[in-house]
């Protein structure tokens, strides 16, 4: 059987990159000990911008910013997207990075808990991504829902949380097991709910792709 990492290491090397200004980017945040997507997770970002072609883009956890400037580079010129964070010492970092690389002005950074903020938002968001505190998700779902369109495409990053996600939740550590349910919980709430058609990935540390069924 082939080794998993072996294989990953492979389909990397496959990879035609981004921008250098992005590689920099993320070898800063890689520096800095600050989470950013992997590698082959911002391959299929890039993708799925360009089969999708979202125009209004809502992102939950900005970060330093660098998924969002991936984003934007990678959609079309009308995309707009806008995203949240609420850690207060990412948010100048996130700031700075927009200030230089948002050239064409398409990043909206909201800053704030995103349980409040997705409150506030109105429908019409054709592509969100999940890439927050993983065990808010649940508690995300019903207002991403509620502002996804039909059509529309919900992706959620690190869900298989490095493959603890297949452990009984007494072989998790004490302190992750609440993630760990909640996870769970999700995860199958995605494949289970009547507005939404599913599949789980295990590109990076899993992703899961839900469409936004035109149906209530």
């Amino acid at each position: 059987m082939i080794n998993p990492e072996r294989l990953t290491t492979f389909i990397n090397s496959m990879d035609s990159g981004n921008e250098p200004w992005l590689d920099e980017l993320e070898q800063q945040a890689l520096k800095d000990e600050v989470p950013i997507i992997r590698k082959d997770t911002q391959s299929l970002l890039r993708f799925l911008m360009k089969l999708q072609r979202p125009v209004n883009i809502l992102e939950v956890g900005c970060a330093v910013g660098f998924s969002a400037l991936l984003m934007s580079r990678y959609s079309g010129a009308d995309c707009r997207i806008t995203t949240i964070e609420k850690y207060e010492k990412r948010i100048p970092l996130a700031k700075k990075n927009f200030a230089a690389y948002d050239t064409g002005h398409k990043i909206t950074l909201l800053e704030g808990d995103a349980t409040d903020i997705l409150r506030t938002l109105s429908p019409g968001y054709d592509f969100i991504f999940m890439d927050a505190a993983k065990g808010q998700y649940i508690n995300f779902l019903p207002d991403a829902l509620r502002i996804l369109t039909p059509g529309g495409l919900l992706v959620s990053d690190n869900v298989l949380q490095d493959g603890d996600i297949v452990e009984s939740r007494f072989a998790v550590t004490r302190r992750n097991r609440t993630i760990h349910a909640r996870m769970r919980e999700y995860l199958y709430t995605l494949k289970h709910h009547p507005l939404l058609e599913t599949v789980i990935l295990s590109v990076g540390d899993g992703m899961t792709l839900s469409v936004r069924l035109d149906k209530e």
